[in-house]
């Protein structure tokens, strides 16, 4: 059998949790005898091949000039042959979509399927299915995700800092009449003014992609019950939660009540990660005996900028060291040195990876209580759950857990092994199996009619 992924972005990049998933899951993948190629859209133009790991990897380009609709819609044509012609090339049976972009799109599931190729979609992010990207109400409230485009408009155009009155009217009007008005219009007004239009198209185009799929993999509860209300098939929809690879070489250690509390985040390098929110939780008391090691990772340019605003935070506070991101494969082994780590997040994840990695350190995690962080972290027994936005909350949870260091040992002997990643693999070949099965029964009874 042979798979061809497409996630967000791919190695040598800099790459988030998802890229982590794939790489791991490939390499599974190859010992239960499943090929596996990455395919994934480059920032230059032209098509490249090489290995990573022992994986062959295809880079594409996306089409030179964007196009909202393409962003909002169908996707991007360029990118969906440049898709169809690597899964003709290498002769796939199945086409993994682990993200919902441009790149992995409807468009690029329907090449797909007129291949005969099987599609499978793993929804690893908010940014999937919500066009506010975080799945907070206005910012604020977890949001159940039900595609309600007068809902869903009103909240991505609040993101946008439209005004309420305008933001009311522009979410209930017709389509048709705010794309009129927005004719020869540019820019963030145009884009204002299409809002409830391109929510729209976005909505059908994540019901399209769930309709076309041969199986839907859910990596948590709170996403398959989204999926669900968006209209997912039950009978091709399944629960399949994330694993890491790895063990900590030598377990974790109890720090000596006189020694300052560790801290470490391991993350993106975006504000969704919430690391602003800890460090100024941190900063507002400065009694508080503890030290934080941020290993950051910065994608792009928006992630350097918002390091400037995470340093700029800090203001040289001695306890805060800004290091290199940690290599995947040793983040398990340098989190078992640690005390707690912090997952702040400010939207709603999957996982994220870093809890599991945690666990598998035999560390606590302090987290945020939203989505998959309080699904996988049992409060008071192997991790602590902090209201996610209240920056005085975090500085309470931060003088509890540096004053009560029984605590700490109480949950660290709480924290349970994770889920390996060869769990996930051999979930997916089960899935790979029976959509490449349903596939080849659907090609043979359109010949049997032709």
């Amino acid at each position: 059998m042979r798979v061809v992924h497409v996630p967000f972005g791919y190695y040598p990049d800099a790459v988030g949790g998802t890229e982590v998933y794939v790489a791991e899951l490939v390499r599974g993948l190859r010992t239960r005898g499943v090929d596996s190629i990455v395919a994934a859209p480059a920032a230059s133009l032209g098509a490249i091949q090489y290995e990573h790991a022992g994986t062959p990897v295809h880079r594409f380009s996306l089409s030179p000039a964007a196009d909202v609709e393409d962003l909002y819609g169908e996707g991007d044509v360029d990118a969906a042959n440049a898709i169809a012609a690597i899964l003709d090339d290498v002769r796939a049976d199945v086409l993994h979509l682990h993200a919902f972009t441009r790149a992995a799109s409807l468009r690029a599931a329907r090449v797909a399927r007129r291949r005969g190729v099987a599609v499978v979609f793993t929804y690893h992010t908010p940014t999937a299915s919500c066009v506010r990207g975080t799945l907070l109400h206005d910012g604020h409230e977890p949001c159940d995700g039900a595609l309600i485009a007068q809902r869903c408009t009103a909240c991505l155009l609040e993101s946008r800092g439209v005004p309420l009155a305008a933001r009311e009217a522009l979410s209930r009007a017709p389509s048709v009449l705010t794309s009129a008005v927005a004719s020869g219009v540019t820019g963030r007004m145009a884009t204002a003014l299409r809002a409830r239009e391109l929510t729209v198209a976005r909505h059908d185009a994540f019901r399209g992609l769930l309709a076309e799929c041969d199986a839907v993999v859910a990596v948590c509860e709170w996403v398959r019950a989204l999926l669900v209300r968006a209209g997912a098939n039950p009978a091709r929809l399944m629960l399949s939660r994330q694993g890491t690879p790895a063990r900590a070489a030598v377990g974790s250690q109890p720090r000596r009540a006189g020694d300052d509390l560790r801290l470490a985040f391991v993350g993106r390098l975006h504000p969704t990660k919430g690391a602003h929110v800890l460090l100024a939780a941190l900063v507002a008391d400065q009694t508080l005996r503890v030290s934080l090691d941020v290993f950051g990772i910065a994608q792009d340019s928006e992630g350097e900028q918002y390091r400037r605003h995470l340093e700029a935070i800090a203001a040289g506070d001695p306890r805060v060291r800004f290091q290199a991101p940690i290599p995947s494969e040793r983040v398990v082994d340098t989190l078992a040195s640690y005390d707690y780590t912090v997952v702040p997040s400010q939207w709603l994840e999957t996982g994220p990876l870093t809890v599991l990695e945690s666990f598998a350190a035999g560390v606590p995690v302090l987290g945020s209580n939203l989505g998959g962080i309080a699904e996988l972290v049992r409060h008071d027994r192997d991790g602590w759950l902090v209201p996610y936005d209240k920056t005085a909350g975090w500085t309470n949870a931060l003088r509890m857990l540096s004053s009560d260091r029984s605590l700490g040992a109480r949950l660290r002997a709480g924290v349970r092994p994770p889920r390996s990643t060869d769990d996930v693999a051999r979930d997916m070949v089960s899935v790979y199996d029976s959509v490449v099965a349903r596939a080849t029964r659907a090609v043979a009874a359109r010949v049997g009619v032709a």
